[in-house]
């Protein structure tokens, strides 16, 4: 049920820099994409109606009589569903229209028991918006947003529950839809990937949509066509409801180099709805496309414009969230981090709060390495989210804080954290417990040293020969006499002075 579908092809917008051209057998193709997300709005009931939205319930258990569409049953507007929609358009930069309509979309769909759906045509709510997305090259390309409308949600068609019988569940029928739809300004499946998980950061951020595709809550269909680079824009093929964003890369490799071969061997594109094909990685034909005026537009008589206060939108924009970012700049400004560091950390607000807890009165560099480099590894192994971590916050921030003051090394400190993983003691005790304070005391280092310089006096003439390399042995050997527990500038000090004598 998408706008940009009744969209007209832009004429000849020229290649973007950068852009991920197909070699084809008779030249270079530029892939073209814009994609329209469907994000359920975070509210206790749907759109129109008081019934619940909670997923998961038994099917039509929530159900009103206005989602069944019961006769003479009249739409009511769900004011946070308005406030949701809103607070989105701020988060996306984009223009606030004060004044907007709600339409009615004819057409017959099983699971669509009014046979229309109230969606936003003329009037959306939300205007021309932007999203700035970060390529793995490090650059940074700003996404046009074209608009964002409301609209109901459908019920569920199951296939699956009789061998000869279809059976709708309405449950879904009537939650709020944002349909999010972007500019053609997307020119690989690596762009794609990174919209996608920027506008479900944002949404996340902003509390208005769980971004949950696995549920369904967010729902992508991409558009895409090829064309020589410069010239006009191609016809395009609708990937219908792809509900993952790895999927949505995948469909856009597939259906691109589709086709790039259709064309050159003499074809045309024909512009149809298709479906992505998961298991076989292939997209194929589910309908040809509708025109607007297939589906009969026109005002719904149920429900008057909705005109919208300017102190209302305002006072929404100033309640606004620190929004991803403007917090990858502020941990860039004010905790020094590189950019390619602070967008990792900022990349979901649950790891970004746990890293500023973490790094409260730490070194927030180093704080920063451990929480992406361990924590995240460690989580990524063990398969659960940072609101699961068996580490908190203050407790790496503590082991951070050993290291800092030079109780323990950063080998050591590996150690512990392993422990720290697996038992959920706080660093300080484990370091107690297993002795394994920092051997700081350079006669007893200088000790060790002289015993590895003692036992290894070939290495010994090979440095003094010239072989600076075997350094680092004799670092390692002394590391491994004392368990890891000398410190490690202490070591490179003392053996310098004592292989330079």
């Amino acid at each position: 049920m998408s706008l940009a579908e009744e969209t007209k092809p832009v004429e000849g917008a020229n290649p973007v820099e950068g852009a991920n051209l197909i070699e084809g057998a008779t030249g270079l193709w530029e892939i073209v994409i814009g994609c329209e997300v469907h994000a359920q709005a975070v509210s206790h009931s749907k759109l129109f109606s008081g019934a619940s939205t909670t997923f998961g319930a038994e099917p039509n258990t929530q159900v009103s009589l206005v989602d069944a569409a019961m006769p003479g049953m009249l739409p009511v507007i769900n004011e946070v569903c308005i406030r949701q929609a809103v607070r989105t358009g701020l988060g996306l930069k984009a223009e606030v229209n004060y004044f907007s309509v709600f339409d009615r979309k004819n057409y017959f769909y099983p699971d669509l028991p009014q046979g229309y759906q109230i969606t936003q045509w003329t009037h959306p709510i939300i205007g021309k918006g932007e999203l700035l997305i970060d390529l793995a090259d490090g650059r940074s390309r700003s996404i046009g947003i074209t608009r964002l409308h409301l609209e109901q949600d459908a019920g569920k068609s199951l296939h699956d529950q009789h061998p000869k019988q279809t059976y709708i569940d309405l449950n879904r029928s009537g939650i709020a839809l944002m349909e999010i739809v972007s500019e053609p300004d997307m020119r690989s499946a690596e762009e794609v990937g990174a919209y996608l998980r920027k506008l479900r950061s944002i949404l996340r951020y902003l509390g208005t949509c769980d971004g949950n595709m696995e549920e369904g809550s967010m729902r992508c269909d991409v558009n895409i066509s090829v064309r020589r680079p410069g010239e006009a824009y191609g016809t395009r093929c609708e990937i219908k409801n792809v509900n993952s964003i790895r999927f949505a890369m995948q469909a856009v490799d597939y259906e691109a180099r589709r086709q790039v071969d259709l064309l050159e061997s003499g074809g045309k594109v024909a512009q149809q709805t298709r479906l992505f094909d998961s298991t076989k990685g292939e997209t194929r034909p589910m309908r040809s496309k509708e025109e607007a005026h297939d589906y009969r537009y026109f005002p719904d008589p149920d429900l008057l414009p909705l005109q919208l206060e300017e102190a209302y939108v305002e006072e929404l924009r100033k309640a606004l969230p620190e929004l991803p970012d403007e917090k990858k700049q502020r941990f860039i400004s004010e905790y020094g981090l590189s950019p390619y560091d602070a967008g990792i950390l900022v990349f979901e607000k649950e790891n970004a709060a746990y890293y500023e807890l973490a790094a409260k009165d730490r070194n927030k560099k180093l704080t920063a390495n451990w929480v992406i480099s361990e924590l995240f590894g460690a989580l990524n192994k063990l398969g659960v989210n940072i609101a699961n971590s068996p580490v908190s916050p203050e407790a790496l921030g503590g082991l951070v804080g050993l290291i800092e003051d030079e109780t323990i090394s950063g080998r050591i400190a590996k150690d512990v954290f392993a422990d720290m993983l697996e038992t959920g003691k706080p660093a300080a005790a484990i370091v107690e417990a297993k002795g394994l304070r920092q051997v700081t005391e350079p006669g007893a280092i200088r000790e060790v040293i002289t015993e590895i310089i003692a036992a290894n006096a070939d290495k010994v003439a090979q440095y003094k020969a010239g072989k600076e390399k075997l350094f680092g042995y004799f670092v390692g050997q002394v590391m491994k006499a004392t368990a890891g527990k000398a410190n490690p500038k202490l070591v490179n000090q003392l053996l310098k002075e004592e292989l330079g004598k």
